[in-house]
């Protein structure tokens, strides 16, 4: 290819001028005091470093900078909000001539700004509030220290240099704020060195821990052996209470949160309103089962307002009519509740229509907002072409919005746009359309329906929601949540977003599920094999152990996928505490004692939960005629198989009997068909190796066991699953069988748990009845998979 001599230069030309803007941007990140790595990975950050050469320009404007000064610089272009940078040239010029010179000052002058930035900056409040113009001396820091030093000096000689010193620091810099941290540090060794001279050998030598020390740390004791303690689960309000997000009323101090000329105003009647108090919302779309995704969402939003003493609206985000069903405004409000929280209120989006309808009228008046006659196909995605209607009239837009709300467009052929653009690039979302569907709490009163976008913010705003606490996805619906609210001159709450969770071998769409329900593949929405909450709930999880997992999760933006495994683990946590023991066999085997020492049945007593006597204990029946499982026999000794065989004795679970084998009856078919035993007392002399469990005058029960709905972790993933994930469901998901269990689950309510010993977890499902129970399996014991 021939490049002409003149496109050469110019090239030349623009790699130098790169190259060289590159050198003095780096050149300037530099003076901030940054290592070379730190520039390299700042540069990569465009508005960052945009921002701090700006701050850096200036700077230099008023003289050299010191590393000192360019790391306060730096540390204020990275802590002050993006709301608060047109203060920023205040700022830079108090640090760059010194008069903000110490971390502790900095902090207090952005917390400042944030406090007062709504109205003009009372320079002499400023100041005072920062500590400018006030050194603290030698002589200052040297006494301090040491009154503090002499409160502590009875402790100090005794630890001597294993005190903990980080308390002292703490203890003066209360009294004396603005002290140079470096020169108190330095003070307290210098007179601890005075106090307790050198360091003798003693001194020197690695202090052994004790017992107390190591439990206190979680570590394990290598000498003693420490009893473990009781594995305790943190609830999600006592997570919630270590988020540092916004009090209520400091929203603009939050990262991104738009300043208007009324925002301090309206903050101020928002906290007379309120009484200051924290206001979260759950806010569903009332048109299918909640998901253990939905769990999360809940923990939050009501875990958030119980962790500050504050309350939580259900608000049902109704604004869909043509999805909407009672039966799920009546699931969801019933699965809240089943988790354990109270609604403060039960809210509708439909409660606010007529208040949205006229702040739709209000939008269109300022020229925020107009009628669009784009078909929705025209307008989908992200690329979608200007409307031609953008720039008309506003009494054309009142007039068709009107005409819109009276029915006297069809479907689809016209909308309400707003005049703004969402994060990732779509312009002039829609918010209101057309939809003649009779709606559930309103009738017939309206055919255009509000959407999401619109909606949500402002029936925040109405119910003053401190925190909206919504899922990462909605982060690009914020610019418009901000926009809507301000552009109504209405009051603002924040929102906080944070990473959904999704969960392994599953689906939760709503259409996915309304498929495996419709192609037979589950019974309903409640079906054990899915993660609905309902589902959860039917085969016997907890509630509390469904939220102590919503703990483990943390509050992160990252969206996560889960394995059961882990769900199921703090089920097994919870269950293994409080489920009351059973014993149940799954395949019977018929045992008849020849030798039984009794002339009838006598009673066994069993505790409920073995070690805690506190939960009681029940009676089974034993008797000469009795049931094992089929397993826990076999005709052929086997290395490494402790149960029961002709050569080999078993101990029965809780009667203190062993059994020994005196002949195996077999039906005409040469297949085992009972077994017939003696018995006698278990000693220490005839230990065997192993207990089984048993029924006697056993209880017939049905029990549904189940595994993984699919095959694969990622059933939706058309590269693990190309023929969808319909095709991917495990034929073997649930198996039903009739088992025996012992008289102590007669009479057991629907949802109760029990651990059938050596099987598993197992709940009551509801389609028991007072003459026969039907259990699911919730979760295995967990035990070592070789374990025979």
């Amino acid at each position: 290819v021939h490049v002409s001599a003149d496109a050469t230069r110019f090239l030349t030309h623009m790699v130098i001028h790169m190259v060289t803007h590159m050198m003095e941007t780096a050149e300037k990140l530099s003076l901030l005091g940054l290592s070379e790595q730190k520039v390299k990975e700042t540069l990569k950050n465009e508005a960052l470093t945009a921002l701090l050469t700006s701050i850096a320009d200036q700077a230099r404007a008023k003289g050299e900078l010191t590393k000192s000064v360019g790391n306060l610089l730096y540390n204020l272009g990275t802590k002050l909000p993006r709301q608060f940078h047109s203060c920023l040239p205040f700022l830079v010029d108090y640090v760059a001539d010194g008069r903000i010179n110490q971390e502790a000052k900095l902090t207090a002058a952005i917390k400042f700004i944030q406090d007062h930035a709504m109205g003009d900056i009372d320079t002499a409040a400023f100041g005072k509030a920062c500590g400018v113009g006030i050194e603290v001396s030698q002589d200052e820091i040297e006494a301090g220290v040491a009154l503090v030093i002499s409160k502590q000096k009875e402790a100090i000689l005794k630890q001597r240099y294993r005190y903990n010193t980080g308390p002292l620091m703490g203890q003066v810099r209360a009294s004396l704020q603005w002290a140079d941290s470096r020169k108190v540090k330095e003070e307290i060794d210098l007179q601890l060195l005075t106090l307790l001279g050198p360091k003798r050998e003693e001194d020197l030598v690695k202090p052994v821990k004790t017992k107390s020390d190591k439990r206190e740390k979680g570590e394990v004791c290598a000498v003693l052996p420490v009893q473990q303690p009781e594995k305790q689960c943190v609830t999600m309000t006592e997570f919630l209470k270590t988020v540092t997000f916004h009090a209520p009323g400091d929203n603009h101090k939050t990262e991104g949160y738009v300043i208007t000329e009324n925002t301090h105003r309206l903050l101020k009647e928002h906290l007379e309103i309120t009484g200051g108090q924290v206001r979260t919302r759950f806010p569903p779309e009332p048109n299918g089962i909640l998901h253990i995704g939905h769990a999360k969402a809940i923990n939050i939003n009501f875990g958030y307002a119980a962790a500050n003493s504050g309350v939580c609206f259900l608000r049902y985000d109704d604004t869909n009519p043509e999805k909407e069903e009672e039966k799920f405004f009546v699931g969801i409000r019933k699965m809240v509740e089943w988790l354990g929280y109270k609604p403060y209120k039960i809210t509708h989006s439909s409660d606010y229509f007529q208040q949205l309808y006229e702040w739709a009228i209000v939008l269109i008046k300022k020229g925020l907002a107009y009628v669009c006659h784009q078909k929705p196909e025209e307008v989908r995605g992200y690329d979608a072409p200007p409307s031609p209607w953008r720039d008309r009239p506003v009494h054309e837009s009142l007039q068709l919005f009107e005409d819109m709300k009276h029915g006297k467009f069809d479907e689809g052929e016209a909308t309400l746009r707003l005049k703004t653009i969402l994060e990732e690039g779509k312009a002039d979302p829609v918010a209101y359309r057309i939809k003649f569907v009779p709606h559930h709490c309103t009738g017939d009163e309206w055919c255009i329906y509000p959407t999401y976008d619109y909606t949500h913010c402002l029936c925040d705003s109405i119910e003053h929601i401190t925190h909206s606490l919504c899922t990462k996805e909605f982060q690009a619906r914020r610019s418009s949540y901000y926009w809507l609210c301000n552009a109504l001159d209405i009051y603002c709450p924040v929102q906080w977003e944070y990473g959904r969770l999704n969960m392994h071998y599953t689906v939760v769409s709503k259409r996915k599920i309304g498929k495996l329900i419709s192609e037979g593949h589950v019974r309903d929405w409640d079906d054990p094999r899915l993660f609905t909450l309902t589902a959860l709930q039917r085969r016997g999880f907890p509630p509390e152990a469904i939220n102590n997992f919503c703990a483990t999760l943390g509050l992160t933006g990252a969206q996560i996928s889960i394995h059961p495994d882990a769900l199921e683990a703090c089920v097994r946590d919870v269950l293994n505490v409080t489920a009351h023991r059973a014993m149940v066999v799954l395949e019977p085997l018929r045992v008849v004692i020849t030798n039984y020492p009794n002339e009838g049945p006598v009673s066994v007593t069993v505790p409920n939960i073995p070690g805690n006597d506190a939960k009681g204990a029940h009676t089974v029946i034993f008797d000469r005629e009795l049931w094992i499982e089929l397993s826990d026999f076999r005709e052929k000794e086997e290395n490494g198989y402790r149960r029961l065989t002709p050569q080999q004795t078993v101990g029965l679970r809780h009667c203190g009997m062993i059994i020994n084998v005196q002949e195996v009856v077999k039906t005409s078919s040469g297949e085992v068909d009972y077994l017939k035993v003696t018995c006698q007392p278990a000693t220490d002399s005839n230990k065997p190796k192993a207990f089984i469990h048993w029924v006697a005058h056993p209880l017939k029960c049905e029990v549904r066991q189940y595994e993984r709905l699919f095959q694969h972790e990622c059933p939706e993933d058309p590269s693990v699953v190309p023929g969808g994930f319909l095709t991917d469901i495990n034929p073997n998901s649930l198996t039903i069988s009739v088992g025996l269990a012992d008289v102590s689950v007669r009479g057991a309510k629907v949802y109760t748990k029990f651990q059938f010993e050596r099987l598993g977890f197992f709940s009551v499902d509801p389609d028991s009845t007072p003459d026969f129970i039907v259990f699911n399996k919730t979760v295995g014991l967990k035990e070592d998979k070789g374990k025979n």
